[in-house]
């Protein structure tokens, strides 16, 4: 693996709010981030985005679990554990998801895309609302 993909997955398993402004360092100004939620072109707003994880989601945490790399392209897989602050009592929840990666010619992320299924792995285990996506799954499947 090259230095600046192990760089990014150890940033994304440390990051915090106190490293947020990091992501300055290692995306590109312009950068493109797009998930299951969100699709942002500038690193402030990708910044702004990870903020939001923090306001809402106790001790959120990135483990990356592979890493695979060519050129100029990479993709992560990782868990994402954590902990939704409204819901009493506080369960911990992993979504399991990968990252596409591109960087640009000064190393730093100039395009970023999650991908996991929101259905199943958020929708599906929250009160009510993952009730009725597991009706749903079996009615169509």
């Amino acid at each position: 693996m090259s230095e600046r993909l192990d760089q990014l997955a150890a940033y994304f398993e440390s990051i915090s709010e106190v490293t947020l402004p990091q992501l300055r360092d290692l995306y590109a100004p312009d950068a493109y981030f797009k998930d299951p939620f969100n699709e942002v072109r500038d690193v402030a707003a990708i910044e702004h985005i990870f903020a939001q994880m923090y306001v809402s989601l106790h001790v959120p945490r990135f483990v990356i679990q592979s890493k695979v790399e060519q050129g100029d392209e990479a993709f992560l897989t990782w868990d994402f554990n954590f902990r939704i602050k409204r819901y009493k009592p506080a369960v911990t929840r992993t979504i399991c998801g990968s990252s596409h990666l591109k960087f640009d010619a000064g190393n730093r992320v100039c395009y970023h895309r999650d991908y996991w299924d929101a259905a199943e792995e958020l929708y599906e285990k929250l009160p009510l609302v993952g009730a009725l996506m597991r009706f749903l799954k079996k009615r169509v499947g």
